[in-house]
């Protein structure tokens, strides 16, 4: 089986390619993600994902390797959130989300190193939050989860309080909607059920 390489140092999309047999090989990508609020958001991921398996590609000395890249954003009312510079935004961006219905959204790429053929999609989960006191955001930004999070909260950490329901997939909301790398994988040829 040739080796999975993920483009990402985002330790919970490592977990979840974990969770189903894999064990990823972690290359950082050297792109610059774009957060143009002028793109449509489906489009946007999928642009940031495909550049960041491009980078990771090029970059390959041994091509016998399959490439995972993700970008994940939070659009509400269209407009993309990405993840929290300080903690006044954080606080924002929890605030805006409090008592509303947003939409995670992720483009992901695989591409086969080895063949070069590529594929790409976004997926998008409909997350609706209660209605978050100005006490717990600011208790939950105390812990540091917000950061490194697009729309500053993790749905698998202490965030998943604030959720009252999903509609469609909670891996994507983690952060890789594992059913479509799947997929996508059975596509290229690479059964992840032969690793188990």
């Amino acid at each position: 089986m040739k080796k999975i390489i993920l483009a990402s140092a985002s330790p919970r999309r490592c977990d979840l390619l974990k969770q189903i047999g894999l064990q990823p090989i972690i290359r950082t990508a050297e792109f610059a993600e774009s957060m143009s609020q002028n793109c449509p958001p489906e489009q946007l991921v999928c642009e940031n994902a495909y550049g960041k398996a491009a980078a990771v590609v090029k970059d390959l000395v041994n091509k016998s390797a399959i490439i995972i890249a993700a970008d994940t954003i939070v659009a509400l009312n269209h407009f993309k959130l990405g993840k929290p510079e300080n903690l006044a935004a954080a606080k924002n961006m929890l605030r805006s989300l409090s008592g509303r219905r947003h939409e995670v959204i992720s483009g992901v790429c695989v591409w086969d190193g080895e063949t070069g053929k590529q594929l790409t999609r976004a997926v998008t989960t409909i997350v609706e939050m209660r209605t978050i006191s100005d006490d717990e955001i600011a208790a939950y930004c105390a812990t540091n989860e917000p950061y490194d999070k697009a729309g500053a909260y993790g749905i698998q950490l202490r965030a998943g309080l604030f959720v009252e329901r999903i509609e469609g997939s909670y891996s994507n909301v983690v952060g890789l909607p594992l059913a479509t790398v799947g997929n996508m994988l059975h596509e290229l040829g690479y059964e992840v059920s032969a690793l188990w």
